[in-house]
């Protein structure tokens, strides 16, 4: 078992050796991974000729590119798969600019939520969304670029080595046995149907609630991916539109992915499909101009999904569960899908809340293991909550 030092050190090499030696000096198992893409140094513990080895073509695929951009993205593929591989990484840590950055934090990427890593980047004070991703990397900034050992990055990267060596030497304690990890996914506009939800199912599973904000999906997902959720319950899948209308909050095309790759029970619902989300209403793009639109707080404008929007959504959705062949439970709230989607509110359409649910039912193949369920409720109804706790049971039995 060992804390993972990754960079390249024909560029980095001091000041990951710096790293790797003062987690070991703190009695820390460690390996300097050299991610080097024109040979190696020789300061490295592993290679990069071992690592370029994991890439599904070959070493070749990797190594002597004369292109650097192309060498970079081949050596994030081959380090993800190779850190996929090890079952010895107790922590992780990168050192680098953007390159490194974005070399090394799609090999963290792949490694368990809970297994500590740190990025000491000089992209760190930005906007590093790309970069973490639905993983737990902690990011932080370099103030100095990483070229070479000054008072400055001595004390950055240090600190650094310092962290991560006590998180790996000081894990916190496991709880065995207990509850049932419960995945859910909620937005403002669904949260007082996820309260009543929590309520009922507290007693029985730990829940994990998420906030439907494109990451948290994806968040969501990839626990289920870990092993560390044992069943979901998605009822805000308002990512798809933003997704396929072109929101702030949007999914990628993997969401759903999860649940057939692992087949975990699953209960889902259209929370939220009537909202696509844009920042303060001066970010809003001029094609939608003319559009019905919520201010919901001062950085975030709602826009009103069409029925042609819903129709599309239903269909993507659908297409998505059609893969999965777990037991799968898709609820339809007839009396709409979120806390303005309802008589008198803002968002109250009843047309395009039945193209969802008529493209939901056109689109989704139903099985004795996948199953649409109508019910006449709003979403945030008692009754809903009530039919979503049942179906639960049915699926987790």
């Amino acid at each position: 078992m060992a804390v993972y030092v990754l960079g390249t050190c024909d560029t980095k090499g001091v000041e990951l050796a710096y790293a790797r030696d003062l987690i070991a000096a703190q009695g820390v198992p460690v390996r300097l991974v050299d991610l080097s893409t024109r040979g190696g140094s020789g300061l490295a513990d592993v290679g990069p000729e071992e690592v370029a080895a994991a890439h599904p073509d070959g070493a070749a695929a990797v190594l002597g590119h004369a292109d650097r951009g192309e060498a970079v993205a081949a050596m994030g593929e081959a380090l993800a798969r190779y850190l996929a591989s090890r079952d010895d990484v107790t922590g992780a840590l990168g050192l680098g600019g953007s390159g490194n950055t974005a070399l090394v934090t799609r090999g963290m990427r792949v490694l368990p939520v809970g297994v500590p890593k740190l990025m000491v980047s000089t992209v760190a004070a930005g906007n590093v969304s790309a970069y973490v991703g639905a993983s737990d990397i902690a990011m932080v900034y370099s103030v100095t670029d990483v070229a070479g050992l000054n008072k400055i990055s001595r004390q950055v990267i240090g600190n650094a080595a310092h962290a991560v060596a006590g998180m790996a030497k000081w894990a916190p304690p496991r709880v065995e046995g207990g509850r049932r990890g419960l995945g859910m996914t909620m937005f403002g506009v669904t949260t007082a149907c996820v309260e009543q939800l929590r309520a009922e199912l507290d007693p029985t599973y730990e829940c994990f609630v998420f906030h439907a904000t494109g990451v948290g999906g994806a968040s969501m997902e990839k626990l289920v991916d870990s092993g560390l959720v044992g069943g979901v319950l998605d009822v805000t899948t308002t990512e798809v539109a933003d997704h396929l209308v072109g929101g702030v909050f949007a999914c990628s095309d993997d969401r759903f992915g999860a649940i057939a790759r692992t087949r975990v029970p699953y209960v889902g619902a259209p929370g939220a499909l009537d909202m696509v989300n844009f920042g303060a209403p001066e970010t809003v793009p001029a094609k939608f101009e003319g559009r019905r639109f919520h201010v919901h707080n001062p950085q975030v404008t709602l826009m009103r999904t069409t029925p042609a929007e819903n129709a599309e959504f239903g269909a993507w959705i659908g297409a998505r569960l059609n893969a999965c062949e777990g037991q799968v439970r898709f609820l339809i709230p007839l009396g709409g899908v979120s806390a303005i989607d309802a008589p008198g509110e803002p968002f109250h359409d009843p047309e395009a809340d039945a193209a969802l649910f008529e493209a939901l039912r056109r689109s989704v193949r139903q099985t004795q293991r996948r199953r649409l369920i109508e019910t006449r409720f709003h979403i945030n109804d008692p009754g809903f909550a009530a039919a979503a706790v049942a179906a639960l049971r049915e699926v987790m039995a």
